[in-house]
């Protein structure tokens, strides 16, 4: 009878869980995965930095919404993940990360890269943490681990793999591999609790909705239309929520959200955190009427109590509402009116910058410029603070999972794992990343993943030579004159890093250079990086960090 290694194991449990793509940097603890992965037809993609390969695991993810995996080895490659584990927990995406280690049998005995306490370091920024203590156990684990990561509120999981445990052989009739290990099922909302809601909702005069992370990855962004649809409510989205309903809707609002929240008499948050981006939930109307909907028990009534908190998948509750609701006439002309009147005016008010020929480059006008590339088919990355944060109010995103950013950690330097898992996962779509100057020097040096994978990304960077966000408070707080630790070189040349590692590259200092230099990063066919200089201080943008307390 024939022998295989633990490494076979891991491969064969990716392939059955339907994953064809891991994430890695390589390493000698865990090298037999990769042969087993050659066996199984699982593409290697190889990075230059283990955060990468976590942020690309957690990008595959998103697209897929499968379980993204990042194979890392020991001591600091597992170290070297964290952050990435952590950006995937605040963002419930749900990833596997494997990590190497020393041998049990020479545990204490100081070997390479060994380091005690990694599953203990893991423990609090995953759904579970865990060590493999035999190789004909690796499948049970890892069956545990796909189960933990896609039920409920998803998350990351890390499993560690001692490597006397991974390249331990064991006769292959022996192990066999589970099945059925998780359910596909999802949770239905209660239905009193549902019936309560419905009757709100229906008897609302300023009726809002609003859809964020928990929407996307149940897939309800129908769910959520209709139900907008069926009580005439204005639809807000953030995080993973964008483009879960396209902007075309006539209920979409993007710009009114204050007003929305502080006039509304009834509000319907689905899969959305009343965290700081929502101001903790402090600008809704005190008198309003909350509706909650979470997978997550613990996120409803988190920071602003609710009315109504529905445990649930969002996709199903949102049915279940709209089924409650039934045929029932509901218009609410004026209120939409009154807000869709109020986005018109912040559009008209813009257009000045949107347009604008000013030197420094007014950063609305390199936004609108990006929008120009924009369609259907391309995938947005965001990685920065102001320049995203512009963007996002500029650029149209009309499909689920068509714009990545960074989330509530507010990690900088994802934007060159996800771009390789958007490529992975789509290589007929165009990616386009919308970077800060800050943002690229994390992560940039992974555009020679980018390079030797054959992967033409197009990475503008709105380069004010400052870290922006912080800037604007320091200033605010301490003066000019104390300013320390935020101002960054006029001499940064990215888009020559870029071309340094086999890509194009393109500087520009006028606005109307813009819209060509981008075009030709396109059609080079070559991972590209369009360096833009920007003003640091441009007129009608407050940017900056709002610190709340």
């Amino acid at each position: 009878m024939a022998q295989i290694d633990g490494g076979d194991l891991v491969a064969r449990m990716l392939k059955r869980e339907g994953i064809d793509t891991v994430f890695t940097l390589s390493g000698g603890h865990i090298q037999n995965i990769y042969d087993g992965c050659i066996d199984e037809g699982i593409r290697v993609i190889d990075t230059r930095h283990e955060q990468v390969a976590g942020h690309a695991a957690e990008g595959y993810s998103r697209l897929t919404r499968r379980c993204g995996v990042a194979l890392v080895t020991a001591g600091p490659g597992v170290t070297d993940t964290v952050t990435a584990v952590a950006t995937a927990y605040q963002n419930a995406s749900p990833m596997l990360v494997i990590g190497g280690a020393a041998p049990l049998n020479t545990s204490l005995m100081g070997a390479l890269q060994e380091i005690p306490g990694t599953v203990e370091m893991m423990r609090p920024i995953t759904k579970w943490s865990a060590t493999v203590p035999f190789t004909k156990r690796i499948p049970d684990y890892l069956a545990q681990a796909f189960r933990i990561a896609l039920t409920g509120r998803y998350g990351p999981v890390f499993l560690e793999i001692p490597s006397d445990i991974l390249f331990g052989r064991v006769e292959e009739g022996e192990v066999e591999l589970p099945t059925g290990y998780r359910t596909e099922g999802r949770t239905q909302g209660d239905f009193a609790l549902i019936r309560e809601a419905a009757k709100l909702l229906a008897g609302a005069e300023r009726p809002v909705v609003m859809g964020g992370t928990g929407v996307y990855w149940s897939d309800a962004g129908d769910a959520l239309r209709e139900l907008a649809e069926k009580v005439q409510a204005p639809i807000y989205l953030n995080d993973m929520g964008r483009g879960t309903v396209s902007q075309e809707h006539p209920q979409f609002m993007s710009r009114t959200r204050r007003t929305a929240f502080g006039e509304a008499d009834v509000v319907l948050f689905a899969g959305t955190m009343l965290d700081f981006r929502l101001r903790y939930g402090r600008g809704i109307n005190p008198q309003a009427k909350v509706i909650s909907i979470d997978i997550d028990p613990n996120e409803l009534g988190r920071n602003r109590g609710v009315d109504i908190g529905i445990e649930g998948d969002p996709n199903n509750a949102l049915r279940q509402l709209t089924a409650e609701i039934g045929g029932r006439a509901i218009r609410h002309d004026a209120w939409l009116a009154k807000l869709r009147d109020g986005e018109t005016k912040v559009v008209e008010l813009r257009q000045r910058w949107l347009h604008s020929d000013a030197s420094p480059i007014h950063p609305l006008r390199l936004c609108n410029e990006i929008a120009k590339f924009v369609d259907d088919g391309t995938i947005v990355v965001g990685d920065g603070g102001d320049i995203v944060g512009l963007s996002s109010q500029v650029l149209p995103v009309n499909n689920p999972g068509q714009f990545m950013g960074p989330g509530p950690l507010g990690t900088l330097g994802v934007g060159t794992g996800f771009c390789i898992a958007a490529k992975a996962v789509h290589p007929e779509k165009k990616v386009l990343m919308v970077n800060g100057d800050g943002a690229f020097g994390l992560n940039g040096f992974d555009f020679d993943t980018l390079v030797r994978f054959g992967m033409p990304v197009v990475s503008v960077v709105g380069n004010d030579r400052q870290w922006g966000q912080i800037i604007v408070g320091q200033e605010k707080m301490y003066g000019e004159e104390r300013v320390v630790a935020t101002r960054l070189a006029d001499s940064a040349r990215y888009d020559r890093v870029v071309e340094a590692l086999g890509g194009h590259g393109e500087y520009v200092t006028e606005a109307d250079d813009i819209f060509p230099a981008i075009e030709r990063a396109f059609a080079s066919g070559k991972p590209a990086c369009v360096n833009v200089i920007i003003d640091q201080k441009p007129e009608g943008v407050s940017g900056g960090y709002e610190f709340l307390g």
